[in-house]
Order: C-alpha cells, then sequence, then structure tokens
C-alpha cells in the first residue's frame, strides 16, 4: 500500500510539473527509493495502455475515492488490493478485449511502436552486484539456487544475458562481481538486498568504481555521490581500507546515501553536505587523495526507465549549461594535488556533455594529464570528436544491455598507474565465477565466506 501510494503521489507531481521523477521519488522519502522509482517509470510508459484500461473498465466510475494515479498500479496493497480484486474480471476482460482490437497476445505489444521498439528497462536485464564487504560471488550463486534459481556459470557474450529468462541466471562477461538475472527480476524484498549483502545497480553504473580501481588504503573523493551505489562499489573495492570523502549537496539525498552505506558494512567514510566546488584542495585533509571518481549532474538521457512525462530532449541552452557546469566541476577535481587517477561518467547520451568535456579540460591542463585507453576489450568506444576520444568507453541498452553511459580514465602524466591502462580481453581471461578479473588479482582461491546468509 505505501509504495503504490507513493507513486500515485509521484505521478501526480509530475502532472503538474513539481519536478522530475529524481526528484520527486528522492523528495518523497519513501525508504526504497529505488523500487519507487521503477514502480513509476514503470507506469508512466504504461500509461496510454493504463489509460484505456481504466476507461474501457469503468473502474474510475465504479469507484469514485480511486485516484486516477493510485488506479494505474493496479497491484496495490492493503485495501487497494482488495479493490482490485473486486473488480478484477472486468479489468481482464478489458484487457483481453484490447488485446484481440489490436492482434497481439502480450501486454507489451500493446505500446506504441515507437515505446515497444525503444529498448527501454524491459529489455535491460537485472543487474546485481555481490557486495564483498560482506560476502562473496560463490556464497551469493549457492544462495540463489537454494532459492529455486538455475546457474549457467559465465556469460561469454552479450546475446547471452538477451537470451536470460525465467528462474535462470549468469555471472556478468566483463565485471567479476556482477550477477545477471531476466529483466524484470525483483529483488527488493529478498534477503540478500535488505541485508546489503547485494546491490541492485546497473551495469554501467558499475564501470566508474572499477576503472578507478583504487589500491586498498587510497583516499578517494566521490565528488557528487548520492544516492551511493558508487560510493559502496568504491569502498569494496578498497577492501575498507583506506578513507573516501563523498560530497553532495542534497541533504536528503546524503541521509538516504547514510542509511544505505551502513547497510552494505561500509566503513571508513566521511560524507559532507557541500557543493564539490567548494572542496579546496589545497586542505590538509585531502593531501593524500589519489583517485576521484566524478559523476556530475547531467542530462540523465541515457537513463532507459525515465518516465514518458519526462522532458524531451534538453534544449541546447540547458546542454550548454550542464557542460560549462561539467568542464568546471572536472577542472576542479584535476587540481588535487596528490591525485593520480581520476574517472568522469556521465548517464547521457549528448556528446556536448562527454568527450567534448573531456577535450576541453584536457586541453586546458596541458600535457599533466593523459586520457587512459580503458577497458579495450569493451566494444562500444567514445565519439570520434577528438584524436584518442576512442579511449573512452559508451554503454547503451542496444549495444550492452546497460543504461546509456559515458566514461573516461584520466591519468597524471609520469606517474605509475593505480590500475592498468588495459583489462585483459575477453580471449586473455578466464575465470571461474568468484575469480576477479582486476589488476590485483586475489590468489585464485577465494575465501569461501564472509557472512553467510542463511534462509
Amino acid at each position: 500500500m505505501a509504495l503504490y501510494s507513493a507513486a500515485a503521489a509521484v505521478l501526480e507531481g509530475l502532472e503538474r510539473g513539481q519536478g522530475g521523477i529524481k526528484s520527486l521519488v528522492y523528495n518523497s522519502r519513501f525508504p526504497h527509493v529505488r523500487q519507487l522509482y521503477a514502480l513509476v517509470a514503470q507506469t508512466l510508459r504504461y500509461s496510454p495502455v493504463l489509460e484505456k484500461l481504466l476507461a474501457g473498465a469503468a473502474l474510475l466510475q465504479a469507484e469514485k475515492k480511486l485516484q486516477p494515479q493510485l488506479a494505474k498500479g493496479l497491484q496495490c496493497g492493503g485495501r487497494w488490493k482488495a479493490l482490485a480484486r473486486r473488480h478484477r474480471a472486468r479489468l481482464e476482460a478489458e484487457l483481453a478485449r484490447l488485446k484481440v482490437q489490436h492482434k497481439v497476445s502480450r501486454n507489451e505489444d500493446l505500446l506504441a511502436p515507437a515505446q515497444a521498439a525503444s529498448p527501454g528497462a524491459s529489455q535491460v536485464p537485472r543487474y546485481v552486484r555481490v557486495n564483498t564487504l560482506k560476502t562473496c560471488v560463490d556464497d551469493v550463486i549457492d544462495f540463489f539456487k537454494r532459492q529455486g534459481y538455475s546457474y549457467l556459470g559465465k556469460a561469454a557474450s552479450v546475446e547471452e544475458l538477451r537470451a536470460l529468462s525465467g528462474k535462470k541466471f549468469v555471472l556478468d562477461l566483463h565485471l567479476p562481481e556482477l550477477l545477471v538475472f531476466p529483466p524484470q527480476t525483483d529483488f527488493h524484498d529478498n534477503l540478500l538486498y535488505t541485508s546489503g549483502h547485494i546491490i541492485l545497480q546497473d551495469k554501467a553504473s558499475c564501470l566508474p568504481a572499477f576503472l578507478l580501481a583504487p589500491a586498498a588504503g587510497s583516499h578517494v573523493i566521490d565528488a557528487c555521490a548520492a544516492p551511493g551505489n558508487k560510493t559502496s562499489h568504491l569502498a569494496a573495492i578498497l577492501k575498507n581500507k583506506g578513507q573516501i570523502f563523498a560530497f553532495d549537496v542534497d541533504t536528503k539525498r546524503l541521509a538516504t546515501m547514510n542509511t544505505m552505506l551502513m547497510r552494505a558494512g561500509v566503513t571508513g567514510f566521511q560524507l559532507a553536505q557541500q557543493d564539490f566546488l567548494t572542496v579546496d584542495p589545497g586542505d590538509p585533509r585531502y593531501s593524500k587523495v589519489t583517485h576521484i571518481l566524478l559523476d556530475p549532474s547531467c542530462s540523465g538521457s541515457g537513463m532507459v526507465t525515465r518516465g514518458l512525462r519526462e522532458e524531451a530532449a534538453p534544449s541546447t541552452e540547458r546542454l550548454q549549461a550542464l557542460a560549462g557546469f561539467q568542464r568546471k566541476v572536472l577542472s576542479h577535481a584535476l587540481s588535487f594535488p596528490a591525485l593520480r587517477r581520476l574517472v568522469y561518467s556521465t548517464c547521457s547520451l549528448h556528446q556536448e556533455e562527454n568527450e567534448d568535456v573531456v577535450h576541453a579540460v584536457l586541453q586546458e591542463h596541458g600535457s599533466a594529464f593523459r586520457l587512459v585507453n580503458a577497458f579495450p576489450s569493451w566494444p562500444c568506444r567514445g565519439l570520434a570528436a577528438f584524436p584518442g576520444a576512442e579511449s573512452c568507453l559508451r554503454a547503451s541498452p542496444a549495444d550492452m544491455l546497460t543504461h546509456g553511459f559515458f566514461v573516461a580514465v584520466l591519468e597524471r602524466c609520469g606517474e605509475e598507474a593505480a590500475a592498468p591502462s588495459s583489462l585483459p580481453t575477453a580471449a586473455e581471461q578466464n575465470p571461474q565465477h568468484g575469480e576477479t578479473t582486476e589488476p590485483r588479482a586475489a590468489p585464485r582461491k577465494r575465501k569461501r565466506k564472509k557472512q553467510r546468509v542463511k534462509e
């Protein structure tokens, strides 16, 4: 009941123009923001179909107190579930009539062709990052097996991820601690999720911390940190040895982030409600910062779960403003005196926010920093906006089955890399499901468990 009421409030806020999905979801104070975001996005995606369904079934006329936004949830709990059951027959009959009318057999086929053809959330697998601060890949695989899932081993191609269905899952072909399940698999109520043993995080979102790859004991800045998935990933890579300084300007987002980090078992972090641009690089507190993860505000044009009622393509003025801010914050990050390695990432598809920003800042800093050819085996590279832009990488729902994403790795010239400039190609590695492809490779025999989770 609480989830669907919160979703109804967000939908109403969208209709009134009170903000976008992200801001309304985070300001809702609902404890499970990702679950709420997913429900709102999916409801918006099916909104035209749901409106026809509700109108045909005359549900709003029969139930005067039912909000239109709440009615679109359809799977409500509490008294709303009882209400939905009362009208189940008429709803199912109307759904069947719509399918016959459109000569389709699947709900998704009722979507408009443009919606159905676009690679949206329904085609992106459910990615599950194993939180190695609390457990290990082997134990999580065993846990899911006991829950009736079938483990198919390590995937060999993106097509294998695309073919997943039912209760089958694989180890990702690129990232060593990422499990992949069929789209729409829901783990929000799973014990592993609620206890912090797994993190529900898109594959592309895992790339920044993975490619930053700070050694245990490093001092790291997460410049625009909330909601904290990348921060918890950094902590896992650091093995909770070292120090993470995490900044964000939004108090509510930081509060949510603090709860998530505590649940994930993260220690050695300092949260600050502060604009990263106001952080003094000369402050002695940051004199040992060698790594920075910078994922600044962007247009979000790569987010496949973005609602249909959010703004369309940003205007030229909006892109210019965002790119100006991104250049400024990236240049600021490179001014930290001990910095050796930085990852710049966005969930944007626009060259203005990605390659153009990196190119401008590299020109500004002369020969002090270079662009690293990160993850050469990753097939989707940066756009040819300047010589060397292919060293950057991109991700997309169509090619990589992820959100749209951009990542660039910058390294101080003349410094030994904190992590190698390249990672092994797929042909050069054949790790088993518990092994890592990271440069600081652990012994081939992983410790069996940290905290075994019992059902």
